[in-house]
């Protein structure tokens, strides 16, 4: 699915246009597992960033530097991988859950109710700043989630693509694109250091329905609590699949309705000049423009995407292993079984077909679980990161124009709609926490 919920045309990918992407990735993620994380003291807290945010930021400032500029086909093709990436992250985190299905079914009406936090903290927190910052009717798509692709099609269907509301989407999701993932783990290891939330109500506030910002949220969590890393990440796995199951759903029927009632309610008695549909065109062309995708096939992402993973993930054991290969063959494997399937069935997502096989697979009811558990583990989840963080990065180049193009009212909206989404998620996931 695009910004503009079109199918654009797809561009062949020469093999030859492929490696340089992929090498200048693989120094960048194996240089920055070496480098470490860089604790930063600020005063009543703390923060932590790790190697896959020194990896986004590396990679950004390569896909940004007009020194010895990157082609736009360059920063496509690190997007394609992206999508691929991401999908190893889930395999990861899917081999978190099995293990932990005790956990998570006692979780059970915490981990339900905190998604009232994600689905409509936005509305609660952020449309009311988007109105005292004039927003306009932009406000209502720019607030009633965190806006990642499957609110296009909601907004598309309810005020049109040529509208303000949709333009306040597109706009949403260039910044939670560009900004998200670093801001959220930022914000997610400044909150963790004062020691107020449990753990795994911090992993639920971490499902915010963004694979990046959940990994990288969750990369927070569990370096504060090391301990604890197979729950925390079997936590915001789950959350994450159920924000993105039910955030269908809540936004249709709930979040968008009330995002255009509170906004007509709070601007009763002012008059809000739109653009011009001209304008809002224009910059929709421009996200799809920056979005078009790549033709990039699996049999040339996936190994690629393996070799750099055993790699960072060798730098943080201290070695290479056969237990990390082991485990990357066994993450290729599940991988590749989700696409077939998804593919087969085509209506069913690839993440659910890896989500369901992985956690069953891996549980304590099936006879070969623990080993599996057991060979996977040896991969730190962190360095599964900070490959497909790694590879954002060079794609955010691309999204130039568009962040010139979006107005500065959508840094303050956007931050604190991240905000309002993770912490009252945990706060409520906390309290139910309390009375399970």
């Amino acid at each position: 699915m695009t910004a503009t919920q079109q199918a654009p045309r797809t561009t062949a990918v020469d093999l030859r246009q492929v490696w340089p992407v992929a090498a200048v990735a693989f120094v960048i993620a194996v240089a920055v597992q070496f480098a470490g994380s860089l604790t930063l003291d600020l005063g009543p807290g703390s923060v932590v960033v790790f190697p896959m945010v020194w990896g986004l930021i590396a990679g950004a400032i390569i896909s940004f530097q007009r020194l010895h500029r990157v082609g736009l086909d360059f920063q496509r093709i690190a997007a394609a991988f992206v999508t691929v990436a991401v999908l190893f992250l889930v395999v990861r985190l899917a081999f978190a859950i099995g293990p932990n299905i005790k956990v998570l079914v006692n979780a059970g009406p915490a981990l339900f109710l905190q998604e009232i936090g994600h689905l409509l903290g936005t509305v609660a927190l952020a449309l009311p700043i988007a109105v005292l910052l004039r927003m306009g009717p932009a406000t209502i798509g720019a607030t009633f989630s965190l806006d990642r692709e499957p609110a296009f099609p909601m907004v598309n269907e309810r005020y049109g693509p040529d509208s303000d509301q949709y333009r306040g989407v597109l706009a949403m999701y260039v910044f939670g694109t560009l900004f998200g993932a670093v801001y959220i783990t930022l914000l997610t290891s400044f909150i963790v250091s004062f020691d107020l939330f449990d753990p795994l109500a911090l992993a639920m506030g971490a499902g915010v329905g963004s694979g990046s910002m959940m990994a990288a949220a969750a990369a927070s969590i569990v370096g504060a609590y090391p301990g604890q890393e197979d729950q925390v990440l079997a936590m915001a796995a789950v959350s994450n699949l159920i924000t993105t199951i039910l955030g269908v759903y809540v936004g249709i029927y709930i979040a968008l309705p009330l995002a255009d009632r509170f906004y007509r309610f709070l601007t009763r008695r002012r008059t809000v000049a739109t653009r011009q549909t001209a304008e809002n065109r224009a910059f929709r062309e421009q996200v799809a423009a920056a979005a078009a995708p790549v033709e990039l096939r699996y049999w040339v992402s996936i190994p690629i995407l393996a070799v750099a993973g055993i790699a960072t993930a060798s730098v943080f054991a201290e070695g290479i292993s056969r237990t990390i290969v082991g485990g990357y063959a066994i993450l290729v494997t599940l991988l590749v079984l989700g696409l077939v399937l998804a593919r087969l069935t085509r209506k069913i997502a690839a993440i659910i077909w890896i989500t369901t096989i992985g956690a069953l697979i891996s549980s304590p009811y099936s006879p070969i679980g623990a080993d599996l558990a057991k060979t996977v583990a040896s991969i730190d989840f962190l360095s599964v990161g900070c490959v497909a963080l790694t590879f954002a990065g060079l794609s955010l180049g691309k999204d130039m124009a568009l962040l010139k193009a979006v107005s500065w009212k959508i840094i303050p909206v956007g931050l604190v709609a991240i905000t309002a989404s993770f912490l009252l998620a945990a706060v409520i996931a906390e309290f139910s926490l309390g009375l399970g």
